[in-house]
């Protein structure tokens, strides 16, 4: 009996405990993690239209870019043979985008972010998350270092 007592007053005890304790919301003024992604996967984008004031998500801040590197150039040809061209063709779309004219539609930063950060752009950024959307295929990691990315991007320079 005193058993009974006991289990039934820890009972009582614990739904009065667990109950009425106040969910504290987070301010307005700063938005979760997960809002700022929900707005960006709502956002209409057109993914021809050019966006070169967007710099991408990843290690590239900022490039200034001087002249045509021709050596640059050879090894960014080579680099985009062996590793992008099983899903990117220059011409016409593919597993992904058309390549024509990407310099003109995207920043440099943009592309070698997309290059060496490309989960996160298609999950974080506005143009990167319309493109899985269009094209339904993720684009791979290939883990290239940071100069076989510029190197890509020097090659994409003389395509256009």
């Amino acid at each position: 009996m005193k058993f009974k007592v006991l289990t039934l007053l820890a009972l009582v005890s614990f739904t009065f405990l667990s109950c009425g304790g106040e969910k504290k919301e987070k301010p307005s003024y700063a938005p979760t993690k997960k809002e700022v992604v929900k707005k960006a996967t709502t956002e209409k984008v057109d993914i021809n239209a050019p966006t070169l004031d967007n710099k991408g998500i990843g290690p590239i801040k900022s490039l200034t870019l001087a002249a045509i590197d021709d050596q640059l150039v050879a090894k960014g040809k080579a680099v985009y043979k062996t590793n992008c061209s099983a899903c990117h063709k220059f011409k016409k779309r593919y597993i992904g985008p058309a390549l024509k004219g990407i310099t003109q539609r995207r920043s440099p930063e943009w592309i070698m972010n997309m290059i060496l950060n490309p989960e996160e752009m298609l999950k974080k950024d506005p143009v990167g998350i319309a493109l899985i959307k269009e094209y339904n295929a993720p684009m791979a990691n290939q883990q290239m270092k940071e100069s076989d990315a510029r190197a890509i991007l020097e090659y994409f320079r003389t395509k256009n």
